[in-house]
């Protein structure tokens, strides 16, 4: 049974991301280009196209290496989005060639700045919302206006966005086998089952892999799926399970690996939706206007901070050394640690795949929200800090899978 945090109120239904018009977004940048440096950034729209895509177009067009093409945010691929995009540009790269380069209409580079520093992961404030869900119930803006009311006071629940485990749901389960070392069963939840696959060819191959078959897997792969061709290529050629697996690139294995981080954070997220606002003696606090931490020591005193928002509770993304909660927050992480027994030195095992344990808001403050209706459409519009997803938004609307 899904929880919720506005449990009091029944959710609109409806259907989102009919088209890429129903799911806009507008990175908020950390930063604006200076205009000056040798990293040239492109303010990108585009349409129906993953972030990790565009970067891949852009480095075949410019002969480049992918890690040479920078971003803040990864952006849903069914969307129209908006995002900087920086470039490590070679001197014959200049603004105007990037200006001038052609892609389809669904990719459009509004804008070429220069800018002293390659975008990185995480730079941006936020990213900005205008969403549009069709066929809600007749009283769907009333439900919505009264679900707001609760999510504006007490925060939206941090939740990961379903994108971070990928199309089978599964990213997670693949980052843990590579945790343990299990390389087998991370390159089968990669190629994946073919009872869980609804793509034709996708399940053809995976069934070419699943009886022993890796020549016709990799030939009825889809062209577009690179890294499970990656993957399987590296397999027919001899490879160990471990080596093909780690040969995906760093990139796509530090997705799997947070996935793995993220879904017990999303545990702790659920075990605390009756108090997402408030503080437990031993939480771990975050003020959230500069992202630092502390250990609650006096929950009276401080809850007026939460009160306002200054501050919040929270979970627990694990790696090495993690700050662990004490007290009552701290027993409900040691109970889920324990249950996934994961040794420590896990997070450590791989060169250049290190995981950090971090703290992470269990909740975070939606700012300019405002709904109305248009024929049976329920148009949303609001903002979330960086690395939050507007999923966990919407499931408190909606109401239903």
């Amino acid at each position: 049974m899904q929880q919720y945090l506005t449990n009091q109120f029944a959710g609109t239904g409806g259907n989102i991301k009919l088209t890429p018009e129903d799911f806009w977004v507008e990175e908020i940048p950390a930063y604006i280009p200076s205009g000056e440096g040798e990293h040239l950034y492109l303010w990108i729209e585009k349409r129906n196209c993953s972030t990790l895509h565009l970067v891949q177009l852009l480095a075949e067009q410019l002969q480049l290496k992918p890690a040479d093409i920078g971003f803040a945010g990864l952006k849903d691929k069914r969307a129209t989005t908006r995002q900087w995009v920086s470039v490590s540009a070679p001197a014959e790269i200049s603004e105007d060639r990037l200006s001038a380069l052609e892609f389809d209409a669904d990719i459009k580079i509004l804008a070429v700045k220069r800018h002293s520093n390659k975008l990185r992961l995480g730079h941006l404030r936020g990213n900005r919302f205008k969403l549009n869900i069709h066929a809600v119930v007749p009283d769907g803006l009333k439900r919505t206006q009264d679900i707001l009311h609760v999510l504006e006071h007490t925060g939206v629940p941090n939740l990961f966005g379903a994108q971070r485990y990928g199309v089978r749901g599964n990213n997670h389960s693949i980052g843990e086998a590579i945790l343990r070392a299990d390389f087998d069963r991370a390159a089968q939840e990669i190629i994946g089952t073919p009872a869980t696959i609804s793509n034709i060819h996708w399940q053809k191959a995976a069934q070419a892999f699943a009886d022993g078959d890796i020549d016709t897997a990799v030939t009825v792969m889809p062209r577009h799926m690179r890294d499970e061709r990656r993957l399987l290529q590296a397999l027919r050629g001899g490879a160990s399970s471990k080596k093909a697996v780690l040969s995906m690139g760093k990139k796509m294995l530090r997705l799997y690996l947070s996935a793995y981080q993220s879904q017990i954070f999303d545990r702790q997220v659920r075990m605390r939706l009756d108090s997402l606002d408030t503080l437990w003696s031993g939480d771990i606090a975050c003020i959230h206007a500069s992202g630092a931490c502390f250990r609650v020591e006096d929950p009276e005193t401080e809850q007026a901070r939460a009160d306002v928002f200054e501050i919040s509770p929270t979970g627990l993304m694990p790696g090495k050394k993690a700050m662990l909660a004490h007290g009552q927050a701290g027993m409900l992480e040691t109970a889920l640690l324990e249950k996934e027994a994961m040794p420590v030195e896990s997070y450590s095992a791989l060169n250049g795949l290190q995981i950090s344990a971090e703290r992470r808001p269990l909740r975070v403050r939606a700012e300019g929200l405002a709904c109305s209706m248009e024929d049976d459409i329920l148009k949303l519009e609001f903002s979330l800090p960086a690395g939050s997803y507007a999923t966990s938004l919407l499931r408190e609307i909606i109401k239903t899978q």
